[in-house]
């Protein structure tokens, strides 16, 4: 096995890790100055989550080390480059459509799995729902052996199974982890596309973090037809809290109220 990379294998590598870091630390910088639009208050944060934003730093730092590893060891093991013609917009549009397909599939069948499994969240996906109150870097927050399984192995396979290049990978990936650090910024910006063209959004997984929610909602990260599929989703209202910001409310928690 040639152990060279290539320019292309090192941002296939690098750059999801680094578009990471820059837009979770956007949504950190928003956070402060745009409070109005959180679904959490930093009391509730401070309250509820288990594990300081230290902790969560460097738990994501080893998550993307061991990243980094399994993708050069599949881009050296499949033989993958981007040489030859490019592919067209649409031949890349429709890879896109197939991997976000099967990453959905994956995700939400082993995500379910991970829930009523007791031994298997006990000892591993529990450490990710330690952020009751979810926020931008914790997204990739979970147990080493939960990670690799989850979120490394689904990427992999939503790559190979769609036939991309190491280069539509790249923006694959960056897509993925954006769209994975919007559904846990915890935020409901104005304007935000994933709001608009996604019903996967911020609001719909913050409400599979709350305690009350986490036998519902597994579907992540783009569409929600496998809840609807499977009896699992749990309708959800927006509601504007009096002290600011905003409070995603699920129908059963409404209709006690009630």
């Amino acid at each position: 096995m040639d152990l060279a990379v290539s320019n292309d294998e090192l941002l296939c590598i690098f750059l999801p890790i680094i578009v990471y870091w820059v837009y979770s630390g956007m949504y950190v910088i928003l956070e402060y100055s745009f409070e109005k639009y959180k679904l959490h208050s930093k009391e509730e944060e401070m309250e509820k989550n288990l594990v300081p934003r230290k902790t969560v730093i460097k738990g994501v730092l080893l998550q993307h080390t061991i990243q980094a590893l399994v993708f050069f060891l599949l881009l050296k093991m499949t033989g993958a480059d981007s040489a030859g013609r490019p592919s067209s917009i649409i031949v890349i549009a429709i890879q896109f459509m197939i991997a976000m397909l099967v990453l959905d599939t994956y995700q939400y069948f082993s995500h379910r799995y991970m829930h009523h499994n007791k031994f298997l969240y006990r000892h591993f996906h529990s450490y990710h729902h330690r952020l009751v109150v979810p926020y931008s870097f914790g997204a990739l927050y979970s147990h080493q052996l939960d990670g690799l399984l989850f979120d490394t192995i689904g990427a992999s396979l939503a790559i190979l199974l769609s036939g991309m290049s190491s280069r539509t990978s790249i923006y694959f990936s960056c897509f993925t982890n954006i769209k994975a650090i919007d559904d846990h910024c915890g935020m409901m910006m104005p304007g935000n596309p994933f709001h608009i063209f996604f019903w996967n959004n911020t609001a719909f997984h913050d409400t599979h973090h709350q305690l009350h929610g986490s036998k519902y909602n597994f579907s992540q990260p783009f569409f929600i037809m496998w809840d609807k599929i499977m009896g699992t989703y749990m309708p959800y209202t927006l509601e504007k809290r009096s002290e600011g910001g905003f409070e995603a409310r699920l129908k059963r928690e409404i209709e006690k109220d009630d």
